[in-house]
């Protein structure tokens, strides 16, 4: 049995979270939500984000722009500051006690141009965490597509965290046939993370960041 850790983020949005959220309530589920600053900052959006709040799913951090990966930007305090600071004191007290980050990976790939050196020492002094991925299906790219890639990453022998996105682009009108034929295979749905997609919990570095971290002499 594969343990399947539901994750959406680039929200929220008004034409598509509020069905996102309606599919997960009636199939009793609960994900966590990475949210957008810039969107958040809207009261129409913020309103979609405690409604997820007040049913039970986590709100994450999923910086302000979501332009460029943080390991490509100037390596500065300002910019870890602008892009993650400014989105966690928006989100205010929607957070998750662990104040929950999502670096943007840029398609979904995972290496050093995820983080600066500049915004993991912020990830460290915020105490915040750090939350990566192991299956991106692809549903931005491809909204007819992703089901069955999804599918195959859900069948997996180890835990899998799963990057969805609550993006108007029709991809989550496949959400509920998704989740029943991925419940069908014995996949159980959690919402807690595998250690091994948190590098950083609470401030500390607790697995390999290593490898997802931008040095200063390559960063723009």
């Amino acid at each position: 049995m594969t343990d399947v850790t539901l994750t959406f983020d680039n929200g929220p949005e008004p034409e598509v979270t509020p069905g996102v959220l309606d599919v997960l309530r009636t199939r009793g589920l609960h994900a966590t939500f990475f949210v957008l600053g810039r969107k958040l900052a809207e009261p129409g959006r913020r309103a979609l984000a405690e409604r997820a709040r007040d049913e039970g799913h986590w709100i994450g951090n999923h910086s302000w722009n979501h332009d460029r990966p943080l390991g490509e930007l100037p390596d500065q305090d300002s910019v870890a500051e602008d892009e993650i600071g400014r989105t966690q004191a928006i989100i205010g007290d929607l957070s998750h006690p662990d104040r929950l980050f999502r670096p943007f990976g840029g398609g979904g790939a995972l290496g050093p141009h995820l983080l600066s050196a500049a915004a993991l020492a912020h990830l460290q002094r915020q105490r915040m965490t750090c939350i990566l991925w192991n299956a991106v299906p692809g549903d931005f790219r491809d909204p007819e597509g992703w089901v069955d890639r999804a599918l195959e990453m859900g069948r997996r022998p180890d835990p899998v965290t799963l990057v969805l996105h609550d993006l108007p682009n029709g991809a989550m009108r496949h959400l509920d046939r998704f989740l029943g034929l991925l419940a069908d295979t014995g996949a159980r749905f959690v919402q807690e993370f595998p250690d091994s997609c948190v590098p950083v919990r609470r401030g500390t570095v607790v697995g390999p960041v290593e490898g997802y971290v931008t040095s200063a002499g390559e960063a723009a």
